[in-house]
């Protein structure tokens, strides 16, 4: 007696925890899940493939580096995928079990019900007690009556049976869709200790470039030095660029202001030319032509760089990557890669093959092209903002252009990193991982 309650406490007590812990997770189906894995899984391998690039320099850099952390993060969404998965393994067997439970108790009273009347039909199985049954009516609609009551009792027993099969049937099948459970979360475990193991050789792998980077300080300073004296000027290029962008705008405005203003003004009459001034005859005051107030011009702001403005941030999340097969490098913003080397990335660097397309991400126009160093970038105006594309070897657009999404700018310089930047008409920088599509 004392197991049987204990039983019942832990299959009440796991019961409740699934439920608990449902609640507080949030609505994610199973192929949900699969979906997420199948896409960490990919993002594993263009990291892998983007590693092999980089270790064919057989010198470890902070590129490198930041790939092999990203790599750390993906090993660790996978882990976390499949914990998510366990969990609604275990929640599935959880269920299992409780219906398995409910099946038994159920089938527990059918059998006790069924052999009640099976006791009963015996006791009473002579045909002459059914005869005097049936002829102990008092008219003849009662013995029809009788019969048909015999009639139900007896179809009621074979459901009786029928039902205890049915019974039998889905909790024969309910065991074994839990052994099936087992046997898949078995699996999912295998996978988590294989993916806990993979995740300690890439540590280490990621310790040994801190180490071996960590070994040369002096130079890596340097690099990133030069690096970051990069950064300035291409900072300093984009800026002047969206300045003269922003005053062009706004004297384009003014004539178009002025011009809209001089084709809608009312033609003067001769007295009027004469005499600017006039006095009104009833009241001696002067009369002057009114003077409307000077409107303050705004950049970008005709109808079609509003709309253009308006489906650029509507695309927000969902921009097309500027190369067909690429991993972030170096992240947006500031990050220390290892002690004492930090840099603050004002866009995202793109580790690619060299010689790689770089594409649009979007619509616009060719706002500008320069030179940034030994190096050229590409940037496009979409209505008020800006992206921007450096380290090219080569250029196949020019100044002024209108340019399609995915269209191709050039091709990636043999440094093999893409400098994506995106900016708006006011300078403010934006993180592009967050805006390209996922």
């Amino acid at each position: 007696m004392m197991n049987m309650r204990k039983t019942v406490f832990f299959f009440t007590f796991i019961i409740c925890f699934s439920a608990v812990s449902r609640a507080q997770t949030p609505a994610q189906t199973r192929s949900d899940l699969e979906k997420e894995r199948a896409s960490i899984q990919q993002q594993i391998e263009e990291v892998k493939h983007s590693l092999d690039i980089t270790k064919k320099n057989r010198r470890e850099t902070l590129g490198q580096l930041a790939l092999l952390q990203r790599r750390l993060r993906l090993r660790l969404a996978a882990i976390a995928n499949i914990n998510r998965q366990l969990d609604f393994i275990q929640a599935d067997m959880n269920n299992s079990w409780s219906e398995i439970l409910k099946l038994k108790k159920e089938l527990d009273t059918l059998r006790k019900q069924y052999a009640e009347s099976v006791v009963y039909a015996y006791e009473n199985r002579s045909n002459y007690d059914f005869l005097n049954f049936i002829f102990a009516a008092s008219n003849f609609n009662d013995a029809l009556k009788r019969v048909e009551y015999l009639k139900s009792y007896r179809a009621y027993r074979e459901e009786r049976a029928q039902n205890i099969d049915k019974t039998h049937q889905l909790l024969q099948n309910k065991i074994d869709g839990l052994k099936v459970k087992r046997v898949e979360k078995d699996e999912a475990l295998a996978k988590q200790n294989k993916e806990r193991q993979v995740l300690e050789v890439e540590k280490k792998e990621k310790d040994d470039v801190v180490n071996s980077l960590q070994s040369h300080e002096k130079e890596l300073k340097k690099e990133m030095n030069l690096k970051q004296r990069q950064d300035q000027k291409l900072g300093n290029a984009i800026a002047a660029a969206i300045r003269r962008a922003r005053e062009e705008s706004i004297r384009e405005a003014k004539k178009n202001a002025a011009s809209t203003a001089a084709a809608n003004a009312p033609e003067r009459t001769d007295n009027a030319k004469a005499n600017p001034v006039a006095s009104d005859p009833n009241t001696g005051s002067s009369l002057r032509t009114a003077v409307k107030p000077a409107v303050v011009e705004k950049p970008f702001d005709t109808r079609t760089d509003i709309a253009l403005s308006d489906n650029f941030e509507k695309n927000r999340g969902h921009l097309p990557w500027p190369v067909n097969s690429g991993n972030i490098a170096m992240r947006y913003g500031p990050h220390e890669y290892i002690k004492g080397i930090v840099h603050n990335n004002q866009g995202i660097t793109i580790e690619c093959a060299p010689g790689s397309s770089v594409m649009a991400v979007f619509e616009g126009e060719v706002q500008n092209v320069f030179n940034v160093g030994d190096v050229t970038a590409v940037m496009i105006r979409h209505g008020k903002y800006f992206t921007t594309y450096s380290n090219l070897a080569s250029v196949s657009v020019s100044k002024g252009q209108v340019i399609r999404t995915g269209q191709v700018l050039g091709k990636l310089a043999e440094i093999g990193q893409l400098e994506f930047v995106l900016s708006d008409d006011k300078d403010h920088l934006f993180d592009p991982e967050k805006w390209l599509r996922r």
